[in-house]
């Protein structure tokens, strides 16, 4: 079965409410392909080596939470830039990205999707950005030692975390926010969380886990932020009846 390209927009505008975010960078269709899509490619990051792969798919049009034009970076089509948007051109595909409202959505956002693959119930928001919630709190049925939060990140994740361990005490109550949330550490603290998982680590990070007495785990932003585009791209198949493949491009960051 195949959608028209204004089709699917439409209803990915009514699902995703992109108008509703002040984001860093213009989410929905970024370059425009062909007007029909039968077979649609997901992935995390708009690089070239899953541009390479959804052509091998014959994919239509390709969904992804990190895409182009982001704010502050040069506007001119020239070196990467220009070579993954004339591959794009090429073989007439579409690129369709979704940042924050990928992140925020309370059934198919970042946030909710990790907590369904770590195995924890979201018992209250962390923060809020947009007028929405970002990030989540859950508090565990049982408390375990940070040692073993970590090796549940690893086996269900497929990456070993950066643990911080900012006190040896157990960890009952724990917050999340995907991708370069570490940020949000704070919020967690501020929350009563015993540990706190995000994708990426800065230096002041350390400390803050350190002095506040916080485990903080690093989880890896590509490995945090699979899950959203992937539950995005089988919504999309299931109602349009569309072809829907998860392309994984391993990124250790």
């Amino acid at each position: 079965m195949t959608v028209s390209l204004d089709e699917l927009m439409a209803a990915l505008t009514r699902e995703l409410k992109p108008e509703q975010f002040k984001d860093y960078c213009p989410n929905g269709l970024q370059v425009q392909g062909r007007a029909q899509v039968a077979r649609l490619v997901s992935g995390v990051t708009a690089c070239q080596a899953l541009i390479d792969a959804a052509i091998e798919q014959n994919a239509d049009a390709i969904l992804v939470h990190h895409g182009y034009f982001w704010r502050g970076e040069d506007a001119v089509l020239t070196g990467l830039k220009r070579q993954r948007i004339k591959t794009l051109m090429q073989h007439d595909i579409s690129l369709i990205a979704y940042h924050l409202p990928l992140d925020a959505h309370a059934e198919l956002g970042n946030n909710v999707q990790l907590a369904k693959v770590l195995g924890f119930t979201p018992a209250a928001p962390l923060t809020r950005q947009n007028n929405h919630d970002m990030g989540l709190l859950a508090h565990l049925p049982e408390s375990v030692a940070g040692e073993d939060l970590a090796r549940l990140l690893a086996r269900r994740l497929l990456r070993e975390p950066l643990h911080i361990a900012g006190t040896e005490g157990p960890i009952r109550t724990v917050a999340w926010c995907t991708g370069a949330a570490q940020g949000y550490i704070e919020q967690a603290i501020a929350a009563g969380a015993d540990a706190y998982i995000s994708g990426e680590i800065s230096e002041q990070t350390v400390h803050i886990a350190r002095e506040y007495g916080i485990h903080y785990f690093a989880a890896g932003h590509h490995a945090t932020e699979r899950y959203g585009v992937q539950a995005l791209g089988s919504l999309l198949a299931q109602r349009f009846g569309l072809h829907h493949q998860f392309i994984d491009i391993d990124n250790p960051v």
